[in-house]
């Protein structure tokens, strides 16, 4: 899984699965973000080390839409912690103990889209002042 967080409303901006991390994969990604919002210029993107996040493709294509890169060091997941945070959280509410109801990858997929589906649109946080993250980001960008 491949998704993009924002660490304002801890929304999941964008997301794809794939069976294995590719090019691709990114590329889908990335394309997922750019046709939501237009205007990226100035944003800090935040990642691990993975191979795909260091790929010139990659890179370029962040530096076109004045996107900054930031990466996490080498073998420290407390850089990448709001991730790490996320994943934790998917993992035990749909994965550890419900592994064998996934009969293929179609059906995980369809449990990952229903569960961000439900991570943004209907669990609050305190973070986002009890707002559900999507309604956060409108309304941040109303104030902004």
């Amino acid at each position: 899984m491949s998704p993009i967080l924002d660490m304002n409303t801890n929304e999941i901006v964008a997301y794809d699965l794939a069976l294995r991390p590719n090019l691709e994969q990114v590329s889908r990604m990335l394309d997922k973000v750019f046709k939501k919002f237009t205007n990226l210029s100035g944003l800090i993107f935040h990642s691990n080390q993975g191979w795909q996040y260091q790929h010139k493709y990659f890179r370029k294509t962040l530096e076109k839409y004045g996107i900054i890169q930031s990466m996490s060091r080498k073998g420290n997941c407390y850089d990448n912690s709001v991730m790490e945070t996320f994943y934790g959280r998917l993992k035990t509410e749909i994965y550890y103990d419900f592994e064998g109801e996934y009969s293929s990858f179609n059906a995980f997929a369809a449990a990952i889209e229903e569960y961000i589906n439900y991570y943004n649109n209907k669990r609050i946080r305190k973070k986002t002042k009890w707002m559900l993250p999507v309604k956060y980001r409108e309304a941040s960008m109303c104030l902004g």
